[in-house]
């Protein structure tokens, strides 16, 4: 198997760059092929601007995806965008490793897949959802927060984490990839937060690892989650089951 591991956290020696070792570890260890993209590290431009595309299909006005769909069509896409669409190629399994920052993703992973899923080549009109340019690849979002888990609950002070995961998740999805149900490190506290004590959060730290390593070994036993696809939708995208009242 070849596993993509997209890190998006600033500081290697954090704990999300933890699990990212522990994976790698894991995988190569079963024989698998393993390869990195550290955002961060590979100081990755998250913001979509005119200047990434040398040959514009129209230079008087910047439309993002109608620069997109050229630069892919006539192989001028960005390099740095270019070789994260090769990794993804490669992949049978994308995991995704970071921080929930203000209930979601940090603005370097959320830039990256502006950048990086290229309308009119990852993704058009008709190859979306269970039709994407992904199919048959699985993906994972592998998160952590500071907060403990019994705060993300309904109502909870956390929010819940499907929906504070969901646009991530369900863009995945649009890109044809199998979503895994996502793993949660919580209580990843620090700099001057903390839950519990220090023997107690060193205890955590080390459940919380066995944790991953346990997830990661049950992977190919995880169901992946369940999304509508285009024979439940009518022409008009909603629902069949509430068109057919």
């Amino acid at each position: 198997m070849k596993v993509l591991f997209v890190l998006a956290h600033p500081e290697p020696g954090s704990f999300n760059g933890r699990l990212g070792e522990i994976a790698r570890t894991h995988f190569e260890a079963a024989g698998h092929e393993v390869r990195v993209s550290d955002l961060y590290a590979q100081g990755f431009d998250p913001v979509e601007r005119a200047g990434h595309y040398e040959d514009r299909t129209n230079p008087e006005m910047f439309a993002p995806l109608a620069e997109q769909r050229h630069a892919y069509k006539s192989g001028t896409l960005p390099a740095d965008v270019a070789a994260e669409i090769e990794k993804l190629e490669w992949a049978d399994l994308v995991i995704f490793q970071f921080p929930i920052w203000w209930h979601s993703v940090p603005a370097i992973l959320k830039g990256w897949m502006d950048r990086v899923f290229v309308s009119g080549g990852l993704y058009t009109s008709k190859m979306r959802y269970d039709q994407g340019y992904f199919r048959g690849k699985r993906a994972l979002c592998s998160v952590t927060s500071g907060a403990p888990d019994l705060a993300f609950v309904p109502g909870g002070r956390g929010g819940e984490l499907d929906q504070i995961l969901w646009s991530t998740q369900f863009s995945l999805y649009y890109m044809g990839f199998d979503v895994l149900p996502p793993h949660a490190s919580f209580g990843v506290a620090g700099h001057g937060y903390s839950y519990v004590s220090e023997e107690e959060f060193k205890h955590q730290f080390a459940a919380l690892e066995a944790r991953w390593l346990q997830r990661l070994e049950g992977l190919d036993d995880d169901t992946p989650l369940a999304y509508p696809g285009w024979d439940d939708w009518d022409e008009f995208g909603q629902p069949k089951a509430i068109s057919r009242r």
